[in-house]
């Protein structure tokens, strides 16, 4: 089981540290502000109260034996300064994993300099979600798996109804590959089965089936929503 810190338990923080914990991950929580650490308490594995800055503070609470730690504090004032020599304690400490929560790229840059391997965007990720939700409302889920493309859930529109894969002509006409089908409740026939693994030419699609794609961002916002 892999053991995570998380240092700095604001909004974003606690949250994060939370959901590991609930994942049945170990998690070490820590913050300055004492109230802040007893909320969360009883949520993880251990919280506690020091001053991340402080390496030997962090030893004795076993940071330095943690497999991934997420830096999640401020960046007002000394907060960003503190958050910047917490990611240089962490890389001292030999942590291999280092993640750093930034605002903006600028902050980032330093982050990357001073250690961290990997850096959150939690505001320009969350905006660039929403962004593509609002263009795209008929793609239902989707999974990065390289910048720029990924794979989709994506509703089939009733201009789909009752077409066969072939006909669809899905690589040649919008430029993505259909991965599998999970029928609708409605178009489930007896004897068949909900999920079509390996859709087939002669495959047929009905309106409401929901569709895995695998293409370029740009191309699956580009499938017909009707």
């Amino acid at each position: 089981m892999k053991r995570f810190v998380v240092i700095g338990l604001g909004r974003f923080g606690k949250k994060l540290a939370i959901a590991l914990a609930m994942s049945g991950a170990d998690v070490i929580a820590i913050d300055r502000d004492r109230d802040i650490v007893e909320d969360i308490r009883d949520q993880v594995s251990h919280a506690v109260r020091l001053d991340s800055t402080d390496e030997e503070a962090m030893r004795s609470q076993g940071v330095d034996k943690v497999d991934v730690a997420i830096v999640g504090m401020g960046e007002r004032g000394r907060a960003f300064e503190s958050a910047i020599l917490t990611v240089v304690n962490l890389k001292q400490m030999g942590v291999p994993q280092i993640y750093a929560r930034a605002a903006n790229l600028t902050a980032g840059q330093v982050f990357t300099a001073v250690g961290a391997t990997d850096v959150i965007y939690p505001e320009i990720e969350t905006a660039q979600r929403w962004a593509y939700r609002l263009i795209a409302p008929h793609i239902e889920e989707k999974i990065d798996f390289a910048p720029g493309y990924s794979l989709a859930r994506v509703k089939a529109p009733t201009s789909f109804n009752g077409k066969t894969v072939k006909e669809l002509q899905l690589r040649q006409k919008y430029k993505v590959n259909l991965v599998a089908i999970k029928r609708s409740e409605g178009n489930i026939k007896e004897g068949d089965e909900g999920v079509i693994n390996v859709p087939m030419p002669d495959t047929i699609v009905y309106a409401n089936d929901i569709l895995m794609l695998a293409g370029s961002d740009v191309d699956l916002a580009g499938l017909p929503q009707e």
